[in-house]
């Protein structure tokens, strides 16, 4: 860790932090406070993703859809008019409408093999992005003078590293920049989060043998064939078992890279100087 204690965090006259956790607990919430400070740089993985690795996708899509629309495929074809995503760091509805989902094409679902491609896109965009995490470090100093660096990483990131290997590429590249901090939530905050996911179930990427072993047992738990899948069904149904995967691996992540806070006291913060004092009980606490 590039902080080995409470003091050289303190000390320290350029803090460098990396938040991960489940979507929901704080993340954004943190960093859009440090960065509102006006002394904190403020990278979004999902964001660098939707932007410079995925936006692409996503107009295209778009385009895709616009096409089907006669007047909108004449405007297309003659450049008379300019389709794009207007992804924001407080709205990714973009990428995530660009995820999908798997099932019934009549009620908005993908054909399973279409939904397995957007997901291998969304794992290789996610490590590019934690792989940039350098050179926006370096960016945010050299271009706009900022010496505190916050990465809002995606709810996803235990999918695409190895927590338990040492050698891991982009661990290794993130321990040596930022701190690594997780964001611990409760059974009350996991019980919440389902609640609401269960009220709006959004698009999220899973990793590739959970996805494959859960669509399997959705399809002969409920004797289905995959155009029958009503999408909002499955991904509620994955939702749960999703967080229970992540949970270990999270903890893997804090225990071997990193540090943990809870999302109690996370919830209480409101200045830099609490998120810091908080920082520094985590690395006394580790």
């Amino acid at each position: 860790m590039i902080y080995q204690s409470a003091k050289d965090w303190m000390a320290a006259e350029k803090k460098r932090v990396l938040l991960f956790g489940m979507s929901g607990l704080g993340k954004t919430h943190l960093s859009n406070m440090l960065r509102g400070s006006g002394k904190w740089f403020h990278y979004s993985i999902d964001y660098r993703i939707g932007t410079r690795y995925m936006g692409e996708h996503i107009a295209d899509n778009f385009k895709r859809e616009a096409m089907r629309v006669p007047l909108l495929r004449e405007l297309l074809m003659t450049d008379s008019v300019f389709i794009q995503s207007n992804i924001t760091f407080n709205n990714l509805a973009p990428l995530s409408t660009y995820l999908g989902k798997p099932g019934n094409p009549q009620l908005g679902g993908l054909p399973f093999a279409e939904y397995l491609k957007r997901q291998q896109q969304h794992r290789d965009a996610e490590i590019s992005a934690l792989l940039d995490t350098p050179h926006f470090v370096s960016r945010a100093n050299e271009l706009y003078g900022y010496d505190n660096f916050v990465c809002d990483s995606g709810g996803s990131i235990c999918e695409v590293v190895s927590p338990e290997d040492p050698d891991d590429a982009v661990l290794k590249t993130l321990s040596d920049n930022v701190l690594m901090v997780w964001i611990e939530g409760s059974e009350a905050h996991t019980e919440e989060l389902i609640r609401r996911f269960d009220k709006a179930p959004k698009p999220m990427y899973y990793q590739p043998a959970f996805l494959q072993d859960a669509w399997d047992e959705y399809l002969s738990k409920n004797k289905v064939s995959e155009d029958d899948v009503n999408p909002d069904d499955f991904v509620r149904w994955t939702y749960s078992r999703a967080l229970a995967h992540r949970q270990p691996r999270y903890a893997a992540m804090a225990k071997n890279w990193g540090v943990k806070v809870s999302a109690h006291d996370v919830a209480k913060v409101t200045s830099p100087a609490q998120f810091e004092t908080l920082i520094a009980q985590a690395l006394e606490e580790r």
